[in-house]
């Protein structure tokens, strides 16, 4: 089974056109890491869901090549996911503002956020996309690597923003873990790195320096 949908942000999903295909779940090596860290980060309220029921965060690790397995649309108010809560994104298209991914459950709505960092940065395993407001507020107010705020979120504008910090980051074979807040889509800072441990140990500095918890 397979299926086009354009999907739209203000119902809790994103702008770009997903070319699904229903399939198995998979496990990469690195998934039950990957699913230990989406579960600390809920119990930190960095992902979840909002009384209305739509969803904010996810996660999602390198596969092979550009290809990776992130947490499906809808599942931000479970605590703990299966492996049949995950989705293979197979591929990105920023230009065309478009995703080919396949899976018991579709993207997540930042699938095409993730791809540019992939994309981007040939070293990065694992991006993370967490919600918080202090965090937030005082990365911008700190004046913290940022997307431009016009690049609103869902658009092809934020991913190549993305890929361009992104890409700074990881140039010459440099470092391969990052921060950026996301000035255009509230709320929204990204994670990166090269194990899914350096991805999550950024959010988690970033928890301890501007929540006090």
């Amino acid at each position: 089974m397979s299926g086009t949908a354009p999907f739209r942000p203000e119902e809790g999903y994103v702008k770009y056109t997903a070319d699904h295909k229903t399939a198995g779940a998979v496990e990469p090596p690195l998934w039950k890491e990957l699913n230990e860290a989406r579960t600390r980060l809920y119990d930190l309220g960095l992902i979840g869901a909002l009384p209305n029921g739509v969803g904010f965060g996810n996660v999602s690790v390198r596969v092979r090549d550009d290809e990776f397995l992130i947490s499906g649309t809808a599942t931000g108010a479970r605590r703990v996911l299966s492996p049949n809560e995950y989705c293979m994104v197979n591929s990105v298209n920023i230009e065309e503002n478009r995703v080919t991914t396949s899976g018991p459950v579709r993207a997540s709505a930042e699938s095409m956020s993730h791809g540019a960092v992939y994309y981007a940065c040939a070293s990065v395993m694992c991006v993370i996309h967490i919600h918080n407001r202090k965090i937030f507020d005082a990365m911008i107010s700190g004046g913290r690597v940022s997307t431009p705020p016009e690049a609103a979120y869902g658009t092809p504008e934020l991913a190549l923003a993305i890929a361009s910090l992104a890409a700074k980051t990881g140039a010459g074979g440099g470092a391969s873990r990052g921060v950026m807040v996301l000035a255009g889509h509230d709320e929204g800072v990204l994670s990166y790195g090269g194990s899914v441990k350096e991805a999550l140990d950024l959010i988690l500095d970033l928890y301890a320096q501007y929540t006090g918890l």
